[in-house]
């Protein structure tokens, strides 16, 4: 199950338990909600259920993003283990792609951005690390391994198991997320 993947990367990372985690972490109470109308979105439910379902569904989300600050739609593709370090200003995208076992900061938007070919949404590999307020956006790929620094904006695709910073990010280094993902 996806959710006992999050709860586990937030136990890894603090040592406490699970009731704890579930009790104080906000990222954990958004992905709560996401996982469970993110599984409504995708079940084979007769048509009229399943839109009374994905309304409360978008209450529900609604009232996490007012008390957390955290938007995570339930069409969103995210992989199992995410980690939100701290809450507060994370938007996603309803059609963004995250990998397994990423790790997203504060402040950070992974969106819509471009004209013409180049409109669109990212698509993030597995074990990425988005640094804080960072920005991730338009039709793009951003590689297995990636570490994307702190304040920098996204808007190419970038290789597997490199860093980038900057506005607009560049690559610094062949430095992988090992450091920073568990």
């Amino acid at each position: 199950m996806k959710f006992s993947s999050d709860i586990k990367r937030y136990t890894d990372y603090s040592g406490k338990s699970k009731l704890l985690m579930l009790l104080t972490q906000q990222g954990l109470w958004a992905l709560f909600y996401y996982r469970i109308f993110n599984a409504v979105h995708k079940a084979q439910l007769p048509k009229l259920l399943k839109r009374i379902l994905l309304i409360v569904g978008v209450l529900c989300q609604k009232k996490v993003e007012i008390f957390t600050g955290i938007s995570l739609p339930h069409s969103a593709q995210i992989g199992e283990g995410l980690y939100i370090g701290h809450h507060s200003g994370i938007i996603v995208h309803p059609q963004a792609v995250i990998g397994n076992n990423c790790n997203i900061s504060q402040g950070v938007t992974i969106g819509v951005s471009g004209r013409g070919q180049y409109r669109g949404v990212p698509v993030i590999g597995d074990r990425v690390y988005v640094g804080a307020n960072a920005v991730v956006a338009g039709n793009i790929q951003v590689g297995d391994g990636v570490v994307i620094g702190a304040n920098s904006l996204v808007v190419k695709s970038v290789e597997t198991n490199t860093t980038v910073v900057g506005v607009p990010a560049v690559k610094i280094s062949d430095h992988d997320s090992q450091d920073y993902i568990l």
